[in-house]
């Protein structure tokens, strides 16, 4: 049996490898258009390649996964996270886990990862044509399955329904000059929304000399990234800063009143923010009283700083670009294909894998393992058929 594989990326070598683990008689060749495998994998995570996650947070699946949710919640009950990182280990690729649940090689290198796909595939026979760009399914007339692991954006490949390919996972432009003059500025635990919309998220959040990046407006991007692509990236975004409500923040500004009544504003910065931050807001919300002490202040000002503190105004005046963005929403629509091996249910033995299908996770290893997991889906089906087709 002869299968194409169109996509020399992270999807389509796990898929290739794992298949010629389960049916080695199988030929298999990978067809990439570029003249390099696996470019992405080598940037991703800052070079270090944050091939999945612990999921140790997360609750639901649609926590992390704002498209595919369903699909993956089911193919996870044969290859999920814990067979993902079995699978490196046992391949000899240790992993480690970080405070934050995302998992890197203990060498902080993607090339770990590459040169184990590599190696792999010579050991196998997996042949690999680079610079050879399939642009019709007919030019693999010649192969018993074809499996298409290609990125977002070319899903148009089969002829069958798609979902319009948008980007996700980017940081705000924000056209605030005192914002962008806190560049450097994080903020542990904020939580970013869109206000009159149930997007939200929350973790660190970073302003940039642009705008908002960090895990909070990344992963607000990719929760909304439809919703702001409709938009033209012009949109209303609300910050709290703390991630307390109103009454919470309130009784600590008592507090602080009680015990520090002297003190200037500035002074004294609850909960610990940033004092380039707190006195950015002590501006933003009093204007010249912000050089006020504490017992001077009225109860207009009091729930103007709560306001400030728990529901910061901004407008997003773009989409800007994050470093290692190349991740998708929308591609081949789920409905399209068979929920068990991912082969389309219009083109027999024609399936897909990773960021071709219309998943996308947000940041933190959870597309890769979304790749992983399709991937070893679309092996297992295939491998399947190698009972019925002459290898």
């Amino acid at each position: 049996m002869r299968i194409a594989i169109v996509g020399g990326g992270a999807a389509g070598f796990f898929l290739a490898i794992n298949l010629k683990e389960m049916n080695p008689s199988c030929e298999v060749t990978i067809f990439e258009k570029s003249k390099k495998v696996l470019a992405k994998v080598e940037v991703s995570g800052g070079g270090r390649c944050n091939c999945t996650n612990a999921f140790a947070s997360v609750s639901d699946l649609s926590q992390v996964y704002p498209r595919g949710h369903r699909l993956l919640k089911r193919l996870f009950k044969t290859f999920d996270y814990h067979d993902a990182y079995e699978w490196f280990e046992a391949h000899g690729v240790r992993l480690v886990t970080q405070d934050d649940d995302c998992v890197f090689p203990a060498s902080q290198d993607s090339h770990t990862i590459i040169n184990l796909f590599l190696a792999e595939a010579r050991r196998h026979g997996i042949e690999i044509r680079t610079g050879t760009k399939i642009e019709s399914l007919d030019q693999l007339a010649d192969y018993d399955c074809i499996a298409i692991t290609t990125g977002g954006g070319t899903a148009s490949l089969a002829g069958i329904p798609t979902t319009e390919p948008v980007p996700s996972l980017f940081t705000f432009s924000i056209e605030d000059k005192a914002l962008r003059n806190l560049m450097g500025t994080v903020v542990e635990d904020a939580t970013a929304y869109i206000p009159g919309t149930g997007f939200r998220a929350t973790g660190p959040l970073l302003i940039t000399h642009w705008g908002m990046s960090g895990p909070a407006i990344l992963k607000l991007s990719s929760h909304a990234a439809r919703e702001l692509h409709d938009h033209g990236y012009q949109m209303p975004l609300a910050v709290n800063w703390l991630s307390l409500k109103d009454p919470e923040v309130l009784a600590e500004l008592h507090r602080i009143i009680s015990q520090h009544p002297q003190k200037q504003l500035g002074s004294i910065r609850p909960f610990d923010l940033p004092s380039r931050l707190w006195n950015y807001l002590l501006e933003k919300a009093l204007g010249q009283r912000a050089q006020n002490r504490w017992q001077n202040l009225n109860k207009k000002e009091l729930n103007r700083l709560v306001n400030m503190l728990c529901n910061d105004s901004y407008q997003i005046a773009g989409r800007a670009a994050f470093k290692d963005e190349f991740v998708t929403c929308g591609g081949i629509d789920l409905s399209a294909v068979n929920p068990n091996t991912l082969e389309s249910k219009d083109l027999p033995h024609v399936y897909f894998a990773g960021e071709v299908l219309d998943i996308d996770g947000v940041t933190g290893g959870f597309n890769f393992q979304a790749a992983w997991t399709t991937a070893y889906t679309v092996a297992k089906a295939i491998s399947g058929l190698g009972n019925h087709i002459d290898c």
